[in-house]
C-alpha cells in the first residue's frame, strides 16, 4: 500500500498550492482527484472559465470602445455560443498543461477517483477505471471545494434550467436570460450576459446584495449595471419556476412573473465533503457542508488533518485559497513560514468589475473610527478620457487621528489590478500623505490614487509638521 508524507484530496488552488510546496521541501505528496483532469473547480468551472468569458464577452461586444463608437458597436456581429468557448478552452487547456508541468517538476504524484476515509490515516479511492486502491499518510488536506447548490423547487434539466457548472455548456446564446441569486457568481454572469445585448433579469430575495461590499460603491454599481439594461429585482422571493419548453417562467411572491429563455440558479453552494467518509476520522461539518479549522494552520479538531480553500467558507477566493494550502502543508510539514498579510483584496470580475481592500465605511461607523472619505471619478483622469470611460471611481477611507489609509474600494475597469496599490500601502501601514507626496505616470487609470488622496488631504486638518511654530511666520 502506497504511502506519503502528504496526502491533499482536491487540485483546485488550495491543493496546487500545497501539493507544490511540499514538493519543493522534498517529502512524498499524493494529490486526489474526482476529475480526468487536474486544476479543479476553478479551472473547470468557476474562477478561469468565468473570468475568461468575460474577457472574450468585452472583446467581441466592443463593450469598451461603445462610448466612442456608439451602443450597437461590436467587433463581431453574430457572436454565437462556440465564439464564447473557443477561447474558453483553450484557456483551460493551457492551465491544465502548466498544472501539470509542476506537478511533474516537483515530484507530486496524482491519482484520478473519488477519495474516502476508511480509517485515520488511510484512504480509499474509488478510480475512474472502476476498480478500488487504497493510500496511507503521515497528514492529509481536504481541499475538495464546493458544489453546486440544488434544492428541489427548481426544474434542472441542463439546458434551459442550468446551475452555474451547467451554464458554461449553453448550446447557443439566450436572448433572455433570468438569474437567480445576486451574489458574487450571479452578479458576475449577470452582468456579463448584459454586456451582449442579451436582456437579463437579476433576482434576489433579500432588500440589498453583495453585503460585504462598501454600501456607496454598490450604489455606484447598481446605477450602472441598471445604466447598462440589466433589470434587478430585489427583495422578491421566487414561489415557483416553470419550464414550458420554449420559455421559463418566475413567479415572484410579489404576483409579478419574469420570462425568458434561459434561467441560471446561483443562489449559493455547498462544500463537497458528503462523499469523504469523515464519519470514519470524527470530523463534522456544518448545515452548508463546511468544515471549521483554526484559521492560523488550518487544522481541523483532526490534527493530522486540514482543510483550505472554499470547503472552510469565508472568504472562498482562489487567491486567499492558495495562501492557505501553501501555509497550511508548511505547518503540516513543520516547515516555518511567513503568516498571511493581515489585509487582502476582494475581486469581483462584474461588467463593471469591482475591488476592495480594507475596511468600508460602515465598518468604520461600527468601529467609531473618526475617518475622511476622498474619491476620484475615472472620468477626471486623462487615461479615463483616453479610454473612454464615463464611469467608474475609487474611494479611499483615511483615519482623522492616525492619517493612515484604512479602505480602499474601486468599481470600473481593472479594479481588480488597481486594487493592490491600496493592499500595499495597508498592509504596509501608510498614510494619506504617501498619495500626495508620490508621482504617478501621467496618463494612467492608477492616478485615481492621487486624485482621491489629495480630496481626503485638502479636507483634513492640517498635520503639525506643517504648522509654523508660534511667533513664527511660515515661509
Amino acid at each position: 500500500m502506497p504511502h506519503y508524507d502528504l496526502i491533499i484530496i482536491g487540485s483546485g488552488p488550495s491543493g496546487r498550492a500545497a501539493a507544490i510546496q511540499a514538493g519543493k521541501l522534498k517529502q512524498s505528496v499524493l494529490v486526489i482527484d474526482r476529475k480526468d483532469r487536474l486544476g479543479g473547480v476553478s479551472v473547470h468551472t468557476g474562477t478561469i472559465p468565468s473570468k475568461t468569458l468575460r474577457e472574450t464577452v468585452l472583446n467581441l461586444s466592443g463593450w469598451r470602445e461603445r462610448s466612442f463608437y456608439g451602443q450597437s458597436y461590436r467587433v463581431k456581429d453574430d457572436i454565437g455560443a462556440g465564439d464564447l468557448k473557443a477561447r474558453l478552452h483553450m484557456t483551460l487547456d493551457h492551465e491544465v498543461d502548466v498544472l501539470e508541468h509542476q506537478f511533474n517538476r516537483n515530484h507530486v504524484d496524482t491519482l484520478h477517483g473519488m477519495a474516502k476515509f476508511v480509517g485515520a490515516n488511510e484512504l480509499e479511492v474509488a478510480t475512474d477505471a472502476g476498480d478500488t486502491t487504497r493510500v496511507t499518510g503521515d497528514k492529509f488536506l481536504i481541499a475538495t471545494g464546493t458544489k453546486t447548490f440544488r434544492p428541489d423547487y427548481v426544474p434542472f434539466n441542463g439546458t434551459t434550467v442550468v446551475d452555474s457548472d451547467e451554464f458554461l455548456e449553453m448550446a447557443e446564446i439566450p436572448r433572455s436570460l433570468v438569474v437567480i441569486g445576486a451574489g458574487v457568481i450571479g452578479v458576475e454572469y449577470a452582468t456579463m450576459f448584459a454586456a451582449l445585448d442579451v436582456h437579463v433579469t437579476l433576482i434576489e430575495p433579500r432588500q440589498s446584495f453583495l453585503d460585504f461590499i462598501d454600501k456607496g460603491l454598490i450604489a455606484d454599481f447598481t446605477h450602472q449595471i441598471k445604466e447598462n439594461g440589466l433589470d434587478l429585482r430585489l427583495g422578491s422571493k421566487v414561489e415557483k419556476i416553470d419550464d414550458s419548453g420554449d420559455h421559463v417562467e418566475v413567479t415572484l411572491d410579489n404576483g409579478r412573473h419574469v420570462r425568458a429563455e434561459m434561467l441560471l440558479f446561483a443562489a449559493g453552494r455547498m462544500g463537497a465533503t458528503d462523499k469523504l467518509g469523515l464519519d470514519a476520522v470524527g470530523l463534522e461539518t456544518d448545515h452548508r457542508g463546511r468544515l471549521e479549522v483554526d484559521r492560523k494552520s488550518y487544522q481541523t479538531k483532526v490534527p493530522h488533518i486540514y482543510a483550505t480553500g472554499d470547503v472552510i467558507g469565508h472568504p472562498s477566493l482562489a487567491s486567499t485559497s492558495l495562501q492557505q494550502g501553501r501555509v497550511a502543508a508548511c505547518h503540516a510539514l513543520d516547515t516555518p513560514t511567513l503568516a498571511e498579510s493581515a489585509w487582502f483584496p476582494y475581486g469581483i470580475y462584474s461588467v463593471p468589475e469591482i475591488s476592495t481592500c480594507g475596511m468600508s465605511e460602515e465598518e468604520m461607523q461600527e468601529r467609531e473610527i473618526p475617518y475622511e472619505v476622498g474619491v476620484a471619478r475615472f472620468r477626471e483622469t486623462s487615461r479615463g478620457h483616453i479610454m473612454g470611460l464615463e464611469h467608474g471611481m475609487l474611494k479611499m477611507l483615511v483615519s482623522l487621528k492616525t492619517r493612515r489609509v484604512l479602505g480602499v474600494q474601486i468599481v470600473g475597469e481593472g479594479a481588480t489590478e488597481l486594487i493592490h496599490i491600496a493592499q500595499a500601502v495597508l498592509n504596509l501601514k501608510g498614510t494619506v500623505d504617501y498619495f500626495v507626496q508620490n508621482t504617478f505616470n501621467y496618463p494612467t487609470l492608477a492616478e485615481a490614487y492621487k486624485i482621491a488622496g489629495l480630496d481626503a488631504f485638502n479636507r483634513m486638518p492640517i498635520p503639525e509638521e506643517f504648522k509654523a511654530p508660534k511667533g513664527k511666520k511660515k515661509k
